[in-house]
């Protein structure tokens, strides 16, 4: 089941694929349910089809959105998608995982509201004056992959012996303090009123990718109040949860979610304790149960680390320079985030999961996402990386029922690439004017 690079011209010869390699990927050509609309909180999308959160880092250095930032999310919204998910907003300088992540205060919160006002406006002026999409902005703490001037300043929750090591984590350095995470719930309160201010319908506090409450959910190890036990480890993201819902009682709050980390026992989460390639579980499905009960409206789900396991949460056809390539088919990638997500769905009918995992698939993800939805293994299908190709996907896919080969994210991880190269990310080979000359310096720079 080695890799193997996208050659399908047909959902047929995807399918006859998946079927060799043992994967349930279901499928319909007829993609018309994508245009349904869910209910999200007091809201209703326009459709099936979402944007997912894809960092820029384009923003200026006090954090406000900048020109790149307000191009993105024009061409997200013009692109008609029934969900516009604002990418991870840090709620304090120290946590920004990058010099111009964004980053959300009082004294900068209408950038905010203007790039909401003007994304909307946009959209609007092509789909029409009813495009009234749902918007959520990530708020997060990059945690140990903290780097908010020219070099990493990480900010670990726990002695993680793989991610340590890789990392080059000194075994000296303090971890957050107990007390530290307990101020940090003010934080996230007062992003969020601010962003309930600045008109967005929800936040999203992340919990994916190893960042700061991600690996907090994986604090076996750790002392204290926040790590050990379930209750302990789960603490700061539910204790936010309940101070945001008594707080800013109006906002809806989405999570985007690792509901399986891959990565070993004792600093996994939702991982087999004897084999971190088997998922399991039990642990990500009670939390969800649990913050359902507290009024949370929808779950994103995905899975994996960006910097370690990228093949778990984004298959791909390359990876970054130096990167390795898995020793497993990209569907198989793709399979197992559509089985993450049909797990939370069926354990949990109630809230709405969107699903992820769908750019490797390209111009077929249309009929594949549609037959997701039929079986009611998700409300909602996301593009993350796709949609920095192709911000319009959700439009054609609406209008004329199939999506353009050509405009189509080839998962080659440029985008990615500029990020490890401290640059302004977007799609390489379909916005070459304005990001092939970035990817181009970020190159020369690191030679």
């Amino acid at each position: 089941m080695s890799h193997e690079r996208f050659r399908f011209h047909s959902i047929d010869e995807l399918l006859e694929r998946a079927q060799a390699l043992g994967l349930n990927i279901p499928a319909q050509e007829d993609v018309s349910i994508l245009a349904q609309t869910v209910a999200i909180g007091d809201k209703k999308t326009p459709n099936a089809l979402a944007i997912h959160p894809m960092e820029g880092c384009d923003g200026t250095a006090d954090g406000r959105p900048d020109e790149l930032t307000i191009r993105r999310y024009e061409r997200f919204a013009r692109g008609g998608a029934g969900l516009l998910w604002f990418e991870a907003t840090a709620v304090m300088p120290e946590a920004r995982a990058n010099p111009r992540q964004l980053y959300i205060q009082r004294e900068n919160a209408s950038s905010f509201r203007s790039l909401l006002e003007d994304a909307l406006a946009a959209g609007r002026a092509v789909n029409g004056a009813q495009y009234d999409p749902f918007t959520t902005l990530q708020l997060t703490h990059s945690g140990r992959y903290s780097r908010p001037l020219d070099k990493p300043a990480p900010i670990i929750a726990h002695r993680d012996g793989v991610l340590d090591q890789v990392m080059g984590i000194s075994p000296e350095q303090p971890l957050i303090s107990d007390d530290e995470l307990d101020l940090l719930q003010d934080r996230y309160v007062k992003a969020a009123r601010l962003a309930y201010e600045c008109g967005f319908d929800g936040i999203d506090i992340k919990s994916c990718h190893r960042y700061l409450i991600s690996e907090l959910l994986a604090a076996h190890t750790r002392p204290g109040r926040y790590g050990g036990s379930f209750e302990n480890r789960t603490r700061l993201l539910r204790e936010t949860v309940a101070r945001i819902r008594a707080e800013v009682p109006e906002l809806a709050i989405t999570i985007r979610m690792n509901v399986y980390d891959g990565h070993p026992f004792p600093w996994g989460w939702g991982v087999d304790q004897d084999d971190p390639a088997v998922p399991d579980l039990r642990e990500p499905l009670c939390l969800i149960g649990i913050l359902k009960e507290m009024g949370v409206s929808l779950i994103n789900v995905t899975a994996g680390n960006p910097y370690f396991t990228p093949h778990i949460n984004r298959p791909f056809d390359r990876n970054v320079v130096g990167g390795s390539l898995p020793d497993e088919h990209p569907l198989m990638g793709v399979a197992r985030l559509i089985d993450l997500a049909r797990q939370i769905k069926q354990a949990h009918p109630d809230i709405v999961v969107v699903g992820t995992g769908y750019s490797w698939l390209r111009h077929l993800m249309g009929p594949v996402a549609a037959g997701v939805v039929a079986q009611g293994w998700a409300d909602m299908i996301g593009l993350g990386r796709g949609a920095f190709a192709y911000p319009d996907f959700a439009r054609d896919l609406l209008i004329k029922g199939e999506l353009d080969p050509r405009k189509a994210c080839i998962t080659c991880s440029s985008c990615t690439q500029i990020m490890r190269d401290h640059g302004c990310s977007g799609c390489v080979p379909l916005d070459r004017e304005v990001y092939g000359p970035i990817y181009a310096e970020g190159r020369r720079s690191h030679r």
